[in-house]
């Protein structure tokens, strides 16, 4: 999401007349996008931001603006006393105030029609950085923003606000006009994307807005994320299995194997549902791949409710998980009313467990394509090979002196690892 957000952000800027820079002591604006969602994330954002006070300090003039989680829907007072040398803060995915702070010191006339200027400006079509045009293969477009689902450990409603779907029309529309500047594959973005069109008039689902985008020329893959096991219907399963575009890979977090500790984190189903609903998606879409979230270490879990985690892991044999350790976020509810109370030392040794079942079980399932052929779109060059990914979102690498960038090859597999793939065109 936070990369959606600022490409729309560079979008704006460009208009504005500015150019992208790898050189911050170069920069006359630098934007600082945070989050917050665990502490790892705000001890980096919060590093990043005081190593901008000498630059501040040489140049006077440089514009910095803090963006995002860190910021939050309600602005963050003690964040702007703490960091005097920051000029301007957005809220997540609003790039509103640093766009209208650059017009007024750029304006010449003083009684320009500074909103209309800014509406403009940000109503247009988003157009891709310089650097990007003609380079970029994959791009992400929100559809669902904020989350009112109000999981017990969760920042993001209080820091990106309530749910709300963005107007179908501008969906279609932006995804048109990323396809026009080169962009070959889009993933839709929601905190439960599952949920998108559920706050409009018209109800538009997922689903019908997947058919659409299916049908625009030039995009070649088309995926979302995340899913909630709530709000996953049949009509979106059918969407997938049955529109070529759509990438057969699924990203469903189950947090937890227990269904007390699942009730204490307000996610809404049992461990029994969740195993059902894999089974489902598995049956319906064949050859699908799955990816998980996992929190360990939650208030109040047991060493017994933890091995019901491990052993649902060890029975579904997901192709990914996305693992963390708990760490209590200011103002949720798990950190107002649950005590922080598995050591620090034994949630680092639950987590090396589950992470070292995954890296067995991707190797596992990645061995399976020794040998085969796989599609494959090739996002860059790096390091002397080419990177792509299957529709079932598998990592490939391919040493090739062909411009592969955009295209969709079939790869002969000869190396498998838990992680990624090693191939060679196939003739």
């Amino acid at each position: 999401m936070n990369v959606a957000d600022s490409r729309r952000l560079a979008s704006a800027l460009e208009k504005l007349g500015y150019q992208p820079t790898r050189v911050p002591k170069e920069a006359d604006v630098i934007v600082l996008n945070t989050c917050v969602v665990r502490q790892s994330a705000e001890d980096k954002a919060i590093g990043r931001l005081s190593s901008l006070k000498p630059l501040k300090d040489k140049n006077p003039d440089l514009v910095i603006n803090l963006m995002g989680c860190l910021i939050g829907v309600r602005g963050n007072t003690k964040i702007q006393e703490k960091f005097p040398w920051v000029d301007v803060v957005s809220p997540p995915s609003h790039p509103e105030p640093l766009i209208e702070l650059l017009i007024q010191r750029n304006a010449k006339n003083q009684s320009l029609e500074k909103q209309s200027e800014l509406n403009a400006i940000l109503d247009e079509e988003i157009s891709l950085p310089e650097d990007e045009k003609g380079r970029l293969v994959s791009a992400y477009i929100p559809i669902v923003y904020g989350c009112s689902h109000a999981c017990t450990y969760c920042i993001i409603p209080s820091k990106r606000g309530v749910e709300h779907s963005r107007p179908y029309d501008e969906i279609m529309a932006e995804a048109r006009a990323l396809v026009n500047q080169g962009v070959k594959e889009l993933t839709l973005l929601g905190q439960i994307v599952d949920r998108y069109g559920l706050d409009l008039p018209e109800k538009p689902t997922l689903a019908s807005l997947l058919r659409d985008l299916h049908s625009i020329e030039g995009l070649k893959r088309i995926r979302f994320l995340t899913s909630h096991p709530n709000w996953m219907t049949e009509e979106l399963l059918d969407a997938v299995a049955e529109l070529p575009k759509i990438c057969p890979h699924i990203e469903v977090p189950i947090q937890a194997g227990d269904d007390e500790i699942l009730r204490a984190m307000r996610r809404g189903y049992t461990a029994a549902q969740y195993r059902e609903l894999v089974h489902n998606i598995r049956e319906r879409i064949p050859g699908v791949s799955i990816a998980t979230d996992i929190i360990v270490g939650f208030p109040g879990e047991t060493e017994e409710q933890f091995q019901k985690t491990y052993e649902v892991l060890d029975d579904l044999r997901m192709d990914v998980a996305h693992l963390a350790r708990y760490s209590p976020r200011t103002g949720t509810y798990s950190e107002r009313k649950m005590e922080d109370d598995v050591p620090e030392a034994e949630k680092m040794r639950r987590f090396r467990m589950l992470e070292s079942l995954q890296e067995e079980i991707a190797t596992e399932i990645n061995s399976r394509l020794m040998g085969k052929t796989v599609n494959v779109l090739f996002e860059e060059k790096s390091r002397g090979r080419w990177r792509g990914r299957t529709p079932t979102n598998k990592l490939v690498f391919v040493e090739s002196e062909e411009d592969l960038l955009g295209q969709e090859r079939d790869v002969n597999i000869t190396w498998t690892g838990p992680w990624s793939l090693i191939g060679s065109l196939q003739e």
